[in-house]
């Protein structure tokens, strides 16, 4: 049971913001720091990707494991109240991702996702962007 009221709840939803949240920017400064230089949400891309190696042609999506519907990650998972609410939101927000992916890629984009649960272990994530951006 939610302790708070719908109009407050909706009212601290509504201030969650889409950029610079604080994955990305975990994700930006290690990018940066391993000496990669980078375009932040081109608009004229599909779907506005977190980073983007313009000559490479290679972008990055950094995802909230809830927003995005991490499918086996504890931070994936429902809330036990509103389940029709959030199950259509999380189908419609993976649905939008998969659209969008797949729209960059039949624009010979290449395409990393990156989840927030990753985050935690950084030598691994590091040698993964590495890798995803020295590839041809």
């Amino acid at each position: 049971m939610d302790r708070l009221t719908a109009e407050h709840r909706s009212w601290l939803m509504s201030r969650i913001g889409s950029k610079n949240t604080k994955p990305e920017l975990v994700v930006r400064r290690l990018v940066f720091a391993m000496g990669y230089r980078y375009r932040l949400h081109p608009k004229y891309l599909p779907g506005s990707p977190d980073l983007a190696f313009l000559g490479r042609k290679k972008v990055i999506f950094v995802n909230g494991c809830f927003w995005h519907g991490h499918r086996g990650c504890r931070y994936g998972r429902l809330p036990k109240s509103h389940v029709d609410f959030w199950e259509a939101k999380i189908d419609r927000n993976r649905a939008r991702d998969t659209a969008k992916i797949a729209e960059l890629e039949s624009k010979d984009w290449r395409v990393l996702t990156i989840w927030q649960c990753e985050l935690k272990d950084t030598e691994t994530l590091a040698k993964r962007l590495n890798d995803f951006i020295q590839s041809k």
